[in-house]
């Protein structure tokens, strides 16, 4: 009888996903209740893998709407546990990049809103990809504890306006999970998905504002603007809907951002930038986002007087002290920012030179990332090791004159088969011509 009464109750759960993978099928909103029961239903085991992999693919094909989408993400945020930042006073504000080549902002950006007065609580992962994620960077530093708990967190931001820690196990378990299931049924290239992806974890750390980097071009996940343009409303919308104040700026990665590709040596190029002396392209676009942040913290009105801000503290130092302290409250070495040379350190650097004269007409993104990533800079799987030392280093950017025999490229390597394998990518990633060519602009719009 037992048996039988648990056989019926299966076969009503299975009638009711049956019946919402229809409905979404069919081109019909869910409600948040329904929306709850799948969500749920999965995390809990209660739904198997192949009905809510009918519903991702029915999802896929038929979007949702603006509150399909914001229901949608709140669930998912809900999933697990929920930072609460209340007891750090002020708005706390956060960041994140939809990733590229190069991309060390949060080095940057996080020193300098901490010390312009607007606390930056910030969670970030082990990303895949050519070059680790904020975290692995911040793991080439000695002694840095990426890990903390909730009430050291809490404390350091409280006591420094500053922590960035490594996402919790139970951080949105509901993204864990659907994401490993869009990953093996052709469904992550979702606008919808990615986005309540991405918002999930940001409603669940507990900020009260945010800026959001949507990078395009070919070293981004998206290649268009229109499709930079519609993830970058799908996220605002959804986030502000929440309570979330959020804003969005699509931004260039068609070349590198910087000139370091690499764990290690992005700190360095971090260090460089926060002393005043980092590439243009680099530290304009830590201004710009940072100018937003100051905004959404309430510090300042606009985002030129956010900038105005924001150059003070960058030329005074300021910014540098507040990594230092950043690095020394989470148990690292400050020194390293006097003394970069205890950093890792790639065994060999191999020079790649200009195999002629011209003005650099691209130097593609995607590339150069490979090319880090076959030297052993990133990692395909997140169960991959990581090497923090290596990397690539470009001496010039688009749109810049070189000579013939001119270094293009510093590959700093670990391997001779692997410097080998990266230096055939390199080949392929720039192109010379003797007319000088217009570059792309870093930033092409601000989404409300």
């Amino acid at each position: 009888m037992g048996l039988v009464l648990l056989e019926r109750f299966w076969e009503r759960i299975y009638m009711k996903a049956y019946d919402l993978i229809l409905k979404k099928r069919n081109g019909d909103p869910l409600g948040k209740e329904e929306l709850e029961f799948l969500v749920e239903g999965y995390v809990k085991e209660k739904i198997p893998d192949y009905q809510i992999a009918a519903f991702l693919m029915a999802l896929f094909f038929r979007g949702m709407t603006s509150q399909e989408l914001t229901d949608f993400t709140q669930i998912m945020a809900s999933s697990g546990d929920m930072m609460d930042l209340s007891s750090i006073p002020g708005i706390k504000v956060d960041k994140h990049s939809t990733g590229g080549v190069g991309d060390k902002t949060t080095l940057i950006l996080a020193p300098l809103v901490a010390a312009a007065g607007v606390p930056v609580a910030k969670v970030s992962g082990r990303c895949l990809g050519h070059t680790g994620g904020t975290i692995d960077k911040l793991s080439s530093i000695q002694g840095f504890k990426t890990e903390l708990s909730v009430k050291e967190f809490l404390e350091k931001v409280r006591e420094r306006g500053l922590a960035v820690v490594g996402q919790a196990a139970n951080l949105v378990p509901a993204d864990k999970k659907l994401y490993a299931l869009r990953d093996v049924t052709a469904t992550v290239d979702s606008i919808p998905l990615i986005a309540s992806s991405i918002m999930s974890k940001k409603l669940a750390s507990g900020a009260k504002g945010l800026v959001l980097d949507v990078k395009v071009g070919k070293g981004a996940f998206l290649k268009t603007r229109e499709e930079a343009r519609e993830l970058a409303r799908a996220m605002v919308d959804t986030g502000n809907r929440a309570g979330l104040k959020t804003v969005a700026l699509l931004t260039d990665m068609n070349q590198p951002l910087g000139k370091a590709v690499g764990n290690a040596l992005e700190v360095k190029e971090a260090v460089a930038t926060l002393m005043g002396r980092g590439p243009d392209d680099l530290t304009h676009l830590c201004l710009a986002l940072g100018s937003h942040m100051l905004v959404l913290g309430g510090k300042v009105k606009t985002p030129e007087r956010g900038r105005k801000i924001l150059e003070e503290i960058l030329y005074s130092g300021k910014g540098l002290e507040k990594f230092r302290e950043l690095i020394e409250g989470q148990g690292g070495k400050g020194e390293i920012i006097d003394k970069l040379e205890l950093l890792p350190l790639a065994s060999h650097i191999k020079i790649y030179e200009a195999p002629q004269r011209g003005f650099i007409k691209e130097i593609n993104a995607l590339k150069v990332g490979k090319a880090a990533m076959a030297l052993g800079a990133g990692r395909e799987k997140k169960e991959d090791p990581i090497d923090l030392s290596v990397g690539i280093e470009l001496s010039k950017k688009g749109g810049e004159w070189v000579e013939k025999g001119e270094p293009l490229f510093f590959l700093h390597s670990n391997h001779k088969h692997k410097e080998e394998e990266a230096l055939e990518i390199l080949k392929d990633a720039i192109s010379l011509t003797k007319e000088e060519t217009p570059t792309f602009p870093l930033i092409y719009e601000e989404v409300y």
